[in-house]
């Protein structure tokens, strides 16, 4: 957000608190033994700006693969995004899918690129949130996954309702999203422990987003790697 490396809960803006300069704290992460970076641009999702110079920088910085997104709700600038990346890397799409829900026909342009997209499930009291989080769409998060399977590599699932909160995740309900599908699924919100990722690994996840706790040192690299 606005060229910084920020944390937000909830999505909200006056929760924002300042971790740095991202490059700088990328490199941190990778020296810390971090294969792939999650990386979100927070004013394109609100609708505020544009942060993707910034995240080219890290990208080129720090030698290893991203799954970017954040604000990228048209085709176009999903494809721009995609060549601006490596081919190592992925797009994660979310109010431009759930808007195209349930023949997702514009989609298809991207068909040659499935593998490099993820498209992002953030629950609100078990319905899929898109623009931010600052709006509740009729969708769950499985009927979402269920009818998408086909157009990516996999999914990332944010439990907003627990995110940023460092009080843990709802592991019933992890069981239920990761169940949903067959593709990989990423898991994102309320990661505080290592009991936590050993959580979402038995439950059959890929991978987990480590964001706050992170930051705040509640959990190391080290330690769950």
């Amino acid at each position: 957000m606005s060229g910084r490396c920020v944390q937000l809960v909830g999505g909200r803006p006056d929760t924002k608190k300042d971790f740095g300069d991202p490059t700088e704290r990328a490199l941190e992460w990778v020296a810390h033994g971090a294969r792939r970076l999650h990386i979100v641009d927070l004013d394109a999702t609100l609708g505020l700006g544009d942060n993707l110079d910034t995240v080219l920088k890290v990208k080129r910085s720090c030698g290893v693969p991203v799954q970017f997104g954040g604000g990228i709700r048209s085709v176009d600038t999903a494809l721009n995004i995609l060549e601006e990346l490596g081919e190592e890397d992925r797009i994660i799409l979310g109010t431009l899918a759930v808007s195209e829900y349930p023949t997702f026909n514009t989609l298809h342009v991207l068909d040659e690129y499935a593998d490099r997209l993820i498209i992002s499930v953030d629950s609100r009291g078990g319905n899929v949130a898109v623009k931010g989080w600052t709006q509740k769409s009729a969708l769950t998060a499985t009927q979402l996954m269920e009818a998408s399977s086909g157009l990516v590599w996999g999914f990332l699932y944010t439990d907003v309702d627990v995110e940023g909160q460092m009080k843990g995740i709802n592991r019933e309900r992890v069981r239920e999203v990761v169940g949903a599908s067959g593709k990989p699924v990423i898991v994102s919100g309320g990661i505080t422990t290592k009991g936590d990722v050993e959580a979402c690994e038995s439950a059959g996840a890929w991978g987990v987003v480590l964001g706050k706790a992170l930051y705040e040192g509640k959990i190391t690299l080290k330690e769950v790697i």
